[in-house]
């Protein structure tokens, strides 16, 4: 065959170069099926309050171009207008986005947190339907979405968005297998590296964190997530085999772990509450003035705390979106009425004695409600585990009916 002139090797060399560019180029979008692997990325606990629940993201990679992007649906905007007032309010705008593994990985392994992947396997018709979706969710106009702590976040995203590709198998699997904790005990447990923050997200959390799991509700959290997928198996019959084909630790964590259980806060809040309850029941025993003023101090610290801490659950209740926090019982022992009490604390160690009747009567009813409270846990259907709050609240609220409610010569 002869050899081509030298400028129509040249215009061949081009066609080919041009033929072969989309080749080159393909990667996610558009590479065959057959090509991608799905992978579950999951990044440990960080130490910043918001890192203490883990995070994840699907991986797609390309086999054949190297390519790798990790779609995950955890990103804010602390800059964003109006942010802080919407937080507290309970609009949380978060957003879908997508970066290079690598990229992800080196920033989870910089701080410390563990990055595992679990390959999955999904056949070419579960690949591309996954495909196509996150390409429509990660568009400017389908990425945001309204943040909700236990049902609606970065894991339930991807959890959801896996049981679509997979045709309900995932669903299917983990909606009637019961869950090991309930909202409550895992949040306590993630936020026990911070105690005053896990006390006061305790302390705010109402019946709906306390209600019956399952695995699915449970599947919330990163780390419940990738342990459930491994028991997951698909397809029928004798062609069903495991949802995960292997899993590796890309980097290791190098922060401590949470613990595995949540703590029990009974014994400790109660201890707190009957130490605080010795100053506040000083008036019913003496009326040294010494004995007074440690009252005064005593009887202040709590209920100013009783009365803010009321009126923050008050506030989550009846102006936000927390349904987390609706319909808590602690008001029963922290409500806004403990702020009538201040005054009258004061004349106490002044003058000796109680003046008037709204403290004593204010006393009573707290005592009372306090009382509810506590009787209320006897029901076995009783929807709140908040027995920790009643019984740190119940011993002050007696000291302080004590020392009100005594007759004085």
């Amino acid at each position: 065959m002869a050899i081509p002139h030298k400028p129509m090797r040249y215009l061949l060399l081009l066609l080919l170069a041009l033929c072969l560019a989309p080749v080159a180029r393909a990667g996610i979008v558009d590479a065959p099926a057959a090509n991608l692997e799905i992978s579950l990325m999951t990044y440990g606990p960080g130490d910043i309050y918001w890192e203490r629940f883990g995070h994840d993201a699907l991986e797609v990679r390309d086999t054949v171009s190297g390519e790798s992007v990790a779609f995950n649906y955890g990103v804010f905007d602390f800059d964003q207008k109006g942010f802080l007032l919407n937080f507290a309010r309970g609009i949380m705008a978060y957003r879908m986005d997508a970066e290079t593994t690598q990229s992800d990985i080196d920033f989870y392994a910089g701080e410390g947190r563990y990055v595992r992947r679990q390959r999955l396997a999904l056949d070419d018709a579960q690949k591309e339907r996954l495909r196509r979706f996150l390409l429509w969710n990660i568009r400017p106009e389908n990425a945001g979405y309204h943040y909700d702590y236990y049902v609606d976040n970065c894991t339930t995203r991807v959890r959801d968005a896996l049981d679509d590709a997979l045709g309900g198998a995932l669903s299917d699997q983990l909606r009637d297998k019961p869950g090991g904790m309930t909202f409550r005990e895992q949040t306590v447990r993630l936020m026990s590296n911070q105690p005053l923050l896990m006390l006061g997200m305790d302390l705010g959390l109402g019946p709906y964190a306390d209600q019956p799991m399952t695995a699915w509700k449970e599947a919330f959290l990163p780390m419940t997530l990738e342990a459930e997928l491994r028991n997951v198996r698909i397809g029928e019959g004798g062609a069903a085999r495991p949802l995960v084909m292997d899993e590796a630790t890309i980097a290791p964590a190098r922060l401590d772990p949470p613990p595995e259980q949540a703590p029990d806060l009974r014994w400790p809040l109660l201890g707190a509450g009957l130490l605080l309850a010795i100053p506040l029941a000083l008036p019913f025993f003496t009326r040294h003035r010494a004995a007074r003023g440690i009252f005064a101090a005593a009887g202040t610290l709590f209920t100013v705390f009783a009365g803010v801490a009321g009126l923050f659950m008050l506030g989550l209740w009846a102006l936000t979106l927390h349904r987390s926090a609706w319909g808590n019982f602690n008001l029963l022992a922290f409500q806004p009425l403990a702020f009538l009490m201040l005054p009258a604390i004061w004349r106490l160690r002044r003058a000796g004695r109680p003046m008037g009747r709204l403290a004593p009567r204010v006393a009573t009813l707290s005592f009372g409600a306090c009382v509810i409270g506590a009787l209320l846990h006897l029901w076995p259907d009783f929807p709140q585990r908040n027995l920790p709050w009643i019984v740190f609240a119940l011993p002050c609220w007696a000291a302080l009916f004590a020392s009100f409610c005594r007759r004085h010569d």
